[in-house]
């Protein structure tokens, strides 16, 4: 029962003796942290402006989508140069003509206002096949896609 005692007595002189953290070590600890972070800050700044990016082309490629709807319902009915707007210049006869192939459209660039203008323009090669070109301007008038072919959308024009 001594010898227990001796055991319990030098368990406690034991803990006594063991220190914490230090002021210094628990310094290094927060600016390693901050580090990191200030990394990851930077990191997640790029991918937000990659996504809106990629939310911007994915709506030119909406804009695409619904002109060929369009104009496989009424093949008949487009013409060599035809523009057929989502949302456009008031004055044209065709405003909101692909309305029936798209819900909403909404500049992810530009705190998801409307856009200015979106409308995609249809020419008709000799071999009898569509070509699409898409222009788009923000509500800020900044231009997204000017006359780019269905082919050239991606993050990169952009820039």
């Amino acid at each position: 029962m001594l010898e227990r005692l001796k055991e319990i007595w030098l368990d406690a002189k034991q803990m006594r003796d063991e220190r914490g953290l230090t002021l210094i070590e628990l310094l290094v600890v927060v600016v390693i942290l901050g580090i990191i972070a200030a990394i990851a800050v930077v990191a997640i700044g790029g991918l937000i402006e990659n996504s809106r990016k990629d939310a911007q082309v994915s709506n030119a490629k909406q804009l695409v989508s619904a002109a060929k709807l369009k104009v496989a319902a009424d093949a008949a009915g487009i013409k060599k140069g035809d523009t057929l707007y989502f949302v456009g210049e008031t004055g044209t006869e065709n405003v909101n003509e692909l309305d029936e192939y798209i819900d909403s459209l909404k500049d992810p660039m530009n705190s998801d206002k409307a856009y200015k203008a979106a409308f995609v323009t249809v020419d008709q090669q000799e071999n009898g096949k569509f070509t699409y070109t898409v222009t788009m301007t923000g509500s800020n008038d900044t231009k997204y896609f000017d006359g780019e072919s269905s082919s050239d959308l991606k993050r990169s024009a952009l820039d």
